[in-house]
């Protein structure tokens, strides 16, 4: 009887506990829905504003589009032509890569020491924080670039001061070689945004860690090499990705220096600014967009070698106990 009366009821259990996960999964989803009632408005946006004009954007780099007549079918002509037939297209390549190389290190490493500054301030630091940031709220924008280019011109303050102490540049923005370091002054001046990062994250390193090297006898050079540089690794991966992203798109500085062509002799024909004038000024916009998926393909392969050479080199706390 205790067997039998032990066993019976099994099969009666197993049907109750058949349809329990699909109740559960029912229960996550009417749980789920008012997330996905919020998020509407930007998957919306996201699939309208991004999403589609990339694949209509896909499509034009395979065509010959002059923003009036319907797009011809070329298959792969755009890009043929622009990597083999273009020097220009390759000049502006050069002038961007040069930039990047240039711009972005300094930018960093600027914004760096003045954070490391900031950091040692007992007083004063919210002023000179403010102070050192406010370049970057004026972003890229054309009324900025314009001031730079009569400050960089010909008769302009920097030639001034510099004939002051004998060097005699003359014009920055007339001069081929000297053009795009005007632009890379520009670009450096605001390095509000990584400064303050780069202030953040100092302050997150544990000042025992200063102390144990002081004690060791290692002295400032030793503890920025051996401290501060490991525990800011991440900061600096993050601010390095960031800057060279954004260093292969500068636009704005670039047209207003170049007055929009480009000059003197392609000194300043930047990737975008080649790319704006071959679609909106020679109306190819095929060739364009032909442009811009080749761009966003460096950018994406630059980022990747980044992340994965990362490992090498990016310290992370959490990483210890593992």
């Amino acid at each position: 009887m205790s067997t039998v009366s032990t066993r019976a009821p099994a099969p009666a259990e197993r049907k109750a506990d058949g349809p329990r996960p699909a109740r559960r999964r029912a229960g996550v989803r009417e749980k789920q829905w008012p997330a996905y009632v919020f998020l509407s408005p930007w998957l919306l946006g996201a699939g309208v504003l991004t999403l589609v004009p990339m694949v209509a954007s896909l499509y034009l780099s395979f065509t010959d589009y002059n923003l009036f007549d319907p797009p011809q079918w070329v298959g792969l002509r755009n890009y043929t032509e622009m990597l083999t037939e273009d020097p220009r297209y390759w000049r502006s390549v050069g002038t961007t890569m040069l930039f990047v190389v240039v711009a972005v290190p300094l930018k960093l490493g600027l914004a760096l020491g003045v954070a490391m500054l900031l950091r040692s301030l007992g007083s004063g630091r919210g002023f000179y924080r403010s102070a050192f940031y406010a370049p970057s709220l004026l972003g890229a924008s054309m009324s900025i670039a314009l001031v730079w280019k009569a400050l960089f011109n010909d008769g302009g303050t920097v030639a001034e001061v510099l004939g002051w102490v004998g060097i005699d540049t003359g014009g920055w923005v007339g001069d081929p070689y000297l053009a795009v370091y005007a632009v890379v002054l520009l670009t450096v001046w605001q390095f509000g945004a990584p400064m303050v990062i780069f202030l953040a994250g100092l302050q997150q390193i544990p000042s025992d860690l200063y102390e144990a090297a002081a004690l060791d006898g290692a002295g400032r050079w030793r503890q920025f090499v051996s401290v501060t540089v490991p525990m800011l690794s991440p900061v600096v991966f993050f601010n390095l990705v960031l800057e060279i992203i954004n260093s292969f798109q500068v636009f704005t500085p670039a047209f207003a220096i170049s007055g929009g062509n480009g000059g003197p002799a392609d000194s300043t024909m930047f990737y975008t600014l080649y790319l704006y004038e071959r679609g909106f000024t020679a109306s190819h916009m095929g060739y364009a967009a032909a442009m811009a998926w080749l761009l966003l393909i460096a950018i994406g392969a630059i980022t990747l070698i980044l992340f994965r050479t990362s490992r090498s080199w990016v310290f992370y706390a959490d990483e210890e106990g593992r």
